[in-house]
């Protein structure tokens, strides 16, 4: 097998056959080149390893940079790595994946206190050895439970699929004329936004700022793999949802509501005709981008799951955040940083 590193602006055209080989095994799109670029026009470093079977890609990860001090950071590999099915094949590409890995480490000017995966595995290989998972509550984490709404399904076995209260709000919200219309004109950003960040505050979240969202429409509109929906009524938007395309999945990635108007059900009609367009666009997979898990009532994420969970849906737990510890004191200063109250 042959590793190929790329450097922190990645090539598109370069990183073309990665991108395809992550579409077609159903990877997450966090993975993809086009998202490392992103996270490096907010400012994080972004390094590829992509390994190859002679012309055929097996396996790799995209790896970010997260500098927490001026002499420290952790790498990040969201939603990967990404290894074959076959497992002698992901042994070997598992093993250079880490060894690529520490070679680039051992380059750092800064120190690297450990190394962070996420990838989208049902259970942990028995070849994953000296990782362990998260200690406590930790912000750079992606969810790591969710729901998928089957798409393959006709338009009347999705509804049927769905919560009697899922199907009857949807009813409810085209009763009182709710529309959803789609924007990603400079207005619509602006609408996203607002929304956004009273859905937030709402919900005592951090929001993300508005630079974030322009950057992420921007890399992906030229592309045509995001989408902004907005549910209206009266002239008024009420909810919104950014969606990203990415191989045959649509992901539910940010969104909100507003306080008012709850009695229209506007977010129940917004969801369903997302599932719609993702139908149309030939998705089979709608991702709503984690809920708490089963049980979980004290989870964070409880009130929205409760939400999602009224569509139906798959319910899909992944193993969970693993750290693989490099150097313990920086690790410790690290989790130390996680205990410090926010700078307003």
């Amino acid at each position: 097998m042959d590793a190929g590193m790329s450097q922190p602006s990645l090539e598109m055209n370069r990183w073309r056959a990665w991108d395809a080989f992550l579409e077609a095994s159903a990877a997450g799109f966090m993975q993809s080149s086009w998202y490392a670029d992103f996270r490096a026009s907010v400012g994080y470093k972004c390094f590829g390893v992509v390994l190859k079977d002679e012309e055929t890609v097996v396996g790799g990860a995209m790896v970010i940079k997260w500098s927490y001090s001026p002499s420290e950071c952790f790498y990040y590999i969201c939603d990967g790595p990404v290894l074959a099915n076959d497992e002698s094949t992901a042994l070997a590409t598992f093993r250079a994946i880490l060894d690529s890995i520490e070679t680039h480490r051992r380059a750092e000017t800064q120190t690297v206190s450990h190394l962070r995966i996420e990838p989208r595995w049902s259970a942990l290989p028995s070849f994953v050895q000296g990782f362990q998972p998260l200690g406590g509550p930790d912000p750079y984490t992606e969810p790591r439970a969710t729901l998928w709404i089957d798409l393959r399904l006709s338009q009347q076995a999705l509804l049927a699929q769905m919560k009697p209260k899922g199907r009857y709000n949807i009813r409810v919200a085209r009763r009182h004329g709710v529309t959803i219309v789609e924007d990603t004109s400079e207005r619509g950003l602006a609408d996203f936004v607002r929304i956004y960040k009273r859905t937030a505050q709402r919900q005592q979240m951090d929001p993300k700022p508005p630079g974030y969202f322009r950057a992420l429409l921007a890399l992906l509109g030229a592309r045509q793999q995001v989408s902004l929906f907005f549910a209206e009524h009266e002239g008024k938007r009420l909810a919104a949802a950014l969606v990203v395309y990415f191989g045959r999945r649509a992901t539910y990635f940010f969104g909100g509501s507003l306080a008012l108007k709850r009695r229209v059900m506007a977010p129940y009609l917004l969801h369903f005709e997302i599932m719609r367009h993702a139908q149309a666009r030939g998705c089979e997979w709608y991702d709503l981008w984690g809920v708490a898990p089963p049980g979980h009532m004290d989870d964070p994420w409880q009130d929205i799951s409760v939400f999602k969970r009224k569509f139906g849906g798959v319910e899909v737990s992944l193993v969970p955040t693993l750290d693989y510890i490099y150097d313990q004191a920086a690790y410790e200063r690290y989790l130390e940083t996680l205990r410090e109250p926010a700078v307003a």
